[in-house]
């Protein structure tokens, strides 16, 4: 009797494991596939209306109209009036890093210290989380993962989103070091009796002192033959060597011109801007320095009192026209919204982009910055097969409904612990 309820026990727990557990990452691709007749969004600019996709051994082998005569490989997958497009890339995200915000055992994002960068993203990436998985029914498929304490928080890597564990997630490791630029002004703490309005940051200049300073040590370090060895400082040599790339999150524009001037002038090779709130004002030095914009998600209020009332939802285009190479992230410390990125880019259109446009600030674009569009961000031949079919818009929230994704040619699971919970409860309330 004792057995039986242990084994019982034991039935009842894979069940519960069955329910809740993030779905078993596809299997290497072993037949080829064809896609036929969708509308191909190829990521690049480029529309294919009646397109033919085949991709055999995770890369993509012909990307074309589907009334070449060519033989078609392996699985056929009839796609006549739904969409293709490359998978969606998120930046700047500590996806996988915290699971429930309100359980600080959950929560790897942010290390104690305040000039870090030997802190790696990487290990601390849980390839199981629930709210990573939820990306993928969107078409969130890849993503840079980044740690967000300190100034200088640490290291970051992409991953791909259908992994056992981080050594499978990862598709480039180490590829940037993440800084906080210091603020000149400060809002007043309300909850400490001050002032609520905006006074100069008496600290500026020792803020951004400090960071020079590590800077000029880092770079100092590199070159030295006789050294002891510094974690800190071994984690910036990227930098200064051009293999890695320096992300600042700057706003104001004395921030960025502070920030861009000085990192520059101490040999970092390579800058990408984050959030850029005023860069739209500062276009021309942002382009004499060659410096892309992670442009935080459109849907937010504007800043400050004189500001365009709907200057969030603009900036990107600004950027874009100005010449910039742009692309979204979120910046919003609540993860669940990175899977709002598509209908973020979507947005754009009615700001005067046009829908291909809109698709490269989450695809080709941010593959560029991020340095992997030499394998994902479009839809080419050679390149990976991560792509996912919708039966429409997927830039629209009523019609992004994803029927199949890949990753790397695998075909992945679109069930979430999310469309479990639907399923579950759609039929609730029917007929009442």
């Amino acid at each position: 009797m004792k057995k039986l309820k242990i084994t019982i026990a034991i039935a009842l727990l894979m069940c519960t494991y069955q329910n809740f557990a993030q779905q078993t990452p596809a299997s290497e691709q072993k037949t080829g596939i064809s896609i036929e007749g969708a509308v191909a969004h190829l990521g690049n600019g480029e529309v294919i209306e009646n397109s033919l996709i085949m991709f055999e051994n995770g890369k993509l082998t012909f990307v074309g109209n589907a009334n070449t005569k060519i033989a078609r490989t392996g699985t056929i997958i009839d796609a006549k009036g739904k969409h293709v497009y490359p998978g969606f890339i998120i930046s700047c995200s500590s996806l996988g890093l915290v699971e429930v915000d309100a359980v600080r055992a959950t929560n790897d994002k942010a290390e104690i210290g305040e000039i870090i960068p030997h802190v790696r993203s990487l290990i601390a990436y849980n390839a199981e989380s629930k709210v990573v998985e939820s990306m993928r029914p969107n078409g969130v498929l890849l993503g840079q993962i980044s740690p967000k304490g300190g100034t200088i928080s640490g290291t970051s890597s992409i991953m791909q989103f259908d992994a056992w564990n981080w050594e499978d997630a990862a598709v480039k490791v180490d590829d940037g070091i993440h800084m906080k630029w210091p603020n000149s002004f400060k809002q007043g703490r309300w909850w400490m009796g001050e002032d609520r309005g905006y006074k100069p940051n008496k600290d500026y200049s020792e803020e951004t002192a400090k960071i020079e300073s590590f800077l000029k040590n880092a770079e100092a370090y590199g070159k030295s033959t006789a050294k002891e060895n510094n974690p800190a400082y071994a984690a910036t040599q990227g930098l200064f060597q051009g293999t890695q790339k320096l992300y600042v999150s700057a706003d104001g524009e004395k921030e960025i011109l502070d920030a861009i001037t000085l990192i520059k002038n101490l040999g970092v090779k390579h800058v990408v801007l984050v959030g850029g709130y005023d860069a739209h004002k500062i276009t021309d030095f942002l382009k004499k320095h060659q410096i892309p914009v992670l442009v935080r998600a459109p849907h937010n209020l504007p800043e400050f009192e004189d500001d365009d009332y709907d200057l969030p939802y603009k900036l990107p285009k600004l950027l874009a026209d100005a010449g910039l190479l742009v692309a979204l992230q979120n910046m919003d410390e609540s993860n669940f919204q990175n899977r709002n990125l598509p209908f973020y880019a979507g947005q754009l259109v009615q700001q005067g982009m046009s829908p291909e446009e809109a698709l490269e600030l989450i695809t080709s674009n941010p593959a560029k910055i991020l340095g992997i569009d030499q394998d994902y961000g479009s839809l080419e031949v050679g390149k990976s097969a991560t792509l996912f079919i919708s039966e429409g818009d997927a830039l629209d929230m009523r019609t992004n409904q994803l029927t199949r994704a890949f990753i790397d040619g695998r075909d992945i699971s679109l069930e979430t612990h999310q469309t479990v919970l639907w399923k579950r409860y759609m039929g609730k309330y029917e007929g009442k």
